[in-house]
């Protein structure tokens, strides 16, 4: 499935000079999360090692989602002959939004023409394909974190929010068409509690229905049952959170199928799909995917496109903007910068951080400045915790900390501290249980 990215921003905005402070260009430079090159090219952002250890936490996050609601990891190449797209559909739809094909022959063979893959499903449905299937092994999920590739016109591209290689969270189920309800169910169990963990409020879910046209794929009898299941699973998922609102859009469909979108708000207040639940009734026909029957007659699956954090780059830039980068303490690239207040200190700051790095957080520590200066720095970095240590503080085996994104401060002897931050970051807590 193609990944949707938010709208770009207006050319005034263009200039990175001209850029809000809630701007993630603006904080991932502050932050060292990204950096771009024009050796590379635009669209092709550089992940440092801030960037690095946040993509990396989210992936393993989205696997291990993944792996509890019963899927099996895949990996598949992201080069394909063009005839793959032409066959998915694809090549005709959106072939100005894909690299040009590749003529790997030589001057005197025909070679095959590849192409940079624009989604992931066609793979998928290939690995599905690759042996007979029962309605006893339905349904079939398949994850894969993979990339996909726009050939974005520069004038479109932004940050990370528009990029031209698109680093996917995606799942494909293959199911019977009974099985449409609790597929969706599932899917979006995870979506909901994956974002609650990100820090993400969601403002509601639209079951996005065809209307009156003629361009959708598929019958009438099967819409009506795919609309049906999935109206009930809203229905459900309404009566276990009472507060959250759904909503009906007709016509919001896309041509092969309904889907569930999980409307969001971004810093600015507008909203967008964040992630989706799709139902695909034209990639299976394409690909002539079946399942064997109780009645031992061939029958046609159908495939659900789920993902639960979606595309890495638009993510990473939704959360920075959302959170003004101070991003959950399992998120952080810096969860705890320890700041000595003299020289003499270093030692003993510096066993304490290697300390931390043994519970598995991430500490760092800064010694070179004042200590306003080093604070204010942190601060800048959106370190998630700074702990000041002075002649008390290594007397009592203490740590001065100061949490910015809650605006506390409290004195806590350094065990203490490890076990919170390594509780907080552990459990994937949004905010860090300070003792009162």
């Amino acid at each position: 499935m193609i990944d949707n990215h938010t709208d770009p921003l207006p050319e005034a905005l263009s200039s990175e000079a001209a850029l809000p402070s809630s701007d993630h260009r603006v904080i991932g430079r502050e932050m060292g999360i990204f950096a771009s090159n024009p050796l590379i090219g635009s669209g092709l952002p550089l992940w440092l090692p801030g960037g690095a250890i946040i993509r990396r936490e989210l992936e393993q996050y989205a696997h291990q989602l993944a792996m509890e609601s019963g899927c099996a990891e895949v990996y598949s190449p992201v080069l394909a002959k063009q005839e793959l797209y032409q066959r998915s559909g694809h090549w005709a739809k959106f072939a100005d939004d894909m690299f040009p094909a590749m003529d790997v022959g030589d001057h005197d063979h025909a070679g095959d023409q590849l192409v940079l893959r624009p989604a992931n499903c066609p793979h998928h449905a290939l690995i599905f394909a690759s042996e007979q299937r029962s309605y006893r092994d339905l349904p079939i999920r398949y994850h894969e974190m993979a990339a996909m590739f726009r050939a974005e016109r520069s004038g479109v591209l932004s940050g990370l929010s528009r990029v031209r290689q698109i680093n996917l969270d995606d799942t494909h189920v293959f199911c019977r068409p009974d099985q449409i309800a609790q597929e969706a169910e599932l899917a979006l169990d995870c979506v909901l509690r994956g974002l609650t963990v990100l820090g993400v409020g969601i403002d509601h879910l639209r079951l996005s229905l065809r209307d009156d046209g003629d361009g959708y794929l598929g019958d009438d009898d099967q819409w009506r049952d795919a609309q049906d299941q999935l109206r009930g699973v809203l229905d459900r998922v309404g009566a276990l959170r009472p507060g959250l609102q759904i909503r009906e859009a007709a016509g919001e469909a896309a041509f092969y199928g309904p889907k569930i979108d999980v409307q969001v708000l971004d810093a600015r207040g507008h909203q967008e799909s964040l992630a989706t639940v799709q139902v695909d009734f034209n990639q299976p026909e394409r690909f002539g995917l079946k399942y064997v029957d109780a009645d031992g007659s061939d029958r046609g699956v159908i495939m659900v496109h789920r993902g639960v954090l979606g595309a890495m780059e638009r993510m990473v830039g939704f959360l920075l903007e959302i959170h003004d980068g101070r991003l959950p303490l399992w998120l952080a690239p810096v969860q705890l910068c320890l700041l000595p207040v003299h020289p003499d200190h270093h030692d003993h700051v510096r066993r304490l951080a290697d300390r931390m790095t043994a519970a598995a957080l991430r500490a760092r520590v800064e010694s070179d400045g004042t200590l306003g200066r080093r604070i204010r720095a942190a601060r800048k970095r959106r370190d998630a915790v700074l702990g000041v240590v002075g002649d008390a503080e290594r007397a009592a085996d203490t740590v001065s900390i100061i949490d910015p994104r809650a605006d506390i401060s409290a004195v806590l002897r350094s065990g203490e501290l490890i076990d919170i931050l390594g509780g907080a970051a552990s459990s994937r807590a949004v905010k860090i249980n300070w003792p009162q």
